[in-house]
């Protein structure tokens, strides 16, 4: 009997944002990349102690775009609308959104609260593009020192075939 809830339990039939990721990953008009953070080339003697431990506490960043086609454009409305009901469960936590409804909008969600974020969300549309979804995953992340690293990124030297996917989605 122990065996049967425990099967049953594991067979839940609740979209989530890694099923999506799997079951879409290698769809028509769909785009996917996950970089190691390793392979971001960043020099960590250069790195201040906050930036350091904000570059240590992240594992992967991957990212799986939609790509808006002539003729596709129902499609990509029907897939985005999907990922934002996914996003609306209780356990994404609100930390941003921007944009406007000419260009495009986006939103920061988190998985984890303050000191403790194990997942952070980025999902962007652009109303010529597409839409993609960026996930940031590692252990005991903090938003505001990640942000912190941002000028570090510029001045990395990331090979543009490494993430010229997301580049490319994001012009």
């Amino acid at each position: 009997m122990i065996i049967l809830v425990v099967t049953i339990q594991s067979c839940n039939q609740n979209l989530s944002l890694q099923t999506f990721y799997v079951d879409n990953e290698l769809a028509p008009g769909y785009t996917s990349l996950d970089v190691p953070v390793s392979m971001l080339n960043i020099d960590e003697e250069k790195l201040t102690a906050e930036q350091l431990e904000a570059y240590e506490s992240v594992e992967k960043i991957s990212m799986i775009a939609y790509v808006l086609e002539s003729g596709n454009e129902a499609e990509m409305k029907s897939e985005y609308e999907e990922v934002k009901a996914i996003l609306k469960d209780p356990k994404y936590e609100e930390l941003m959104r921007g944009g406007n409804s000419t260009d495009g909008k986006f939103v920061v969600k988190c998985v984890g609260d303050g000191e403790d974020v194990d997942e952070f969300i980025l999902l962007g549309n652009s109303n010529q593009t597409g839409f993609a979804v960026v996930r940031i995953l590692g252990d005991d992340m903090n938003f505001n020192k990640l942000m912190k690293l941002t000028s570090v990124l510029d001045e990395s030297s990331i090979e543009e075939s490494q993430i010229r996917d997301i580049t490319k989605f994001f012009k």
